[in-house]
């Protein structure tokens, strides 16, 4: 994993290391054929998504949703969000993964911040809410994911909990029952996206 990224800087949240992919090909097909054979997801862990990156710089920018809190990043990829939790103040941070090379990414980009965050064991969609605080980046790009989450995400909101959304514009954002709480121009590269900033609005999910 360390051997094919690089330690580099999020445009948005600089004061944070993450192993990241340098350019998009050589670590696709390093990974491809292994990834193919164990059936695991491309390497998304290996990139700072714009909905991490808004995440980030919201809670290092104003920690009271965080400190003192249980904090979920769902979706965490290489854990961005958790880490900017932690640096916040938040009591335990959760990563939730289902790519276990996400999650060695989180542990690998955690220990380089030196901060601590905790593997949410399994798929925690339908678990039972534990968490104070839920910061999910960039999860609306597909229908059948937003439909799997969403009805989960506002349940925990329904039972107190602040789930935040931050979405960068995909297809599938739900139309209603958001409440828009922040926004960010985040630069992003046209090995990933269609331009070279993305405007991400952060939402808290209505109960």
């Amino acid at each position: 994993m360390a051997a094919h990224t690089a330690i580099a800087h999020p445009p948005l949240v600089p004061e944070i290391s993450l192993y990241l992919a340098t350019e998009i090909t050589p670590i696709w097909q390093a990974t491809e054929a292994w990834l193919g054979e164990q059936g695991i997801e491309p390497p998304f862990w290996a990139f700072a998504w714009p909905g991490s990156q808004a995440l980030a710089r919201w809670v290092l920018d104003d920690p009271l949703p965080v400190a003192g809190k249980r904090v979920l990043d769902f979706a965490a990829g290489g854990g961005l969000a958790a880490i900017a939790a932690a640096r916040a103040g938040a009591a335990v941070v959760e990563a939730a993964e289902i790519d276990p090379l996400a999650h060695a990414a989180t542990r690998l980009n955690a220990g380089l911040n030196g901060v601590a965050v905790l593997e949410a064991q399994g798929d925690v969609v339908g678990s039972p809410g534990r968490w104070d605080t839920i910061l999910a980046g960039d999860v609306c790009y597909e229908a059948p994911m937003t439909n799997h989450i969403l009805p989960w995400l506002r349940r925990l909101a329904a039972d107190g909990a602040t789930v935040i959304l931050a979405d960068p514009g995909r297809a599938y954002l739900p139309g209603a029952g958001l409440l828009p709480v922040a926004r960010y121009t985040v630069p992003v590269t046209r090995e990933l996206e269609d331009r070279e900033e993305r405007g991400v609005t952060l939402f808290r999910i209505q109960q």
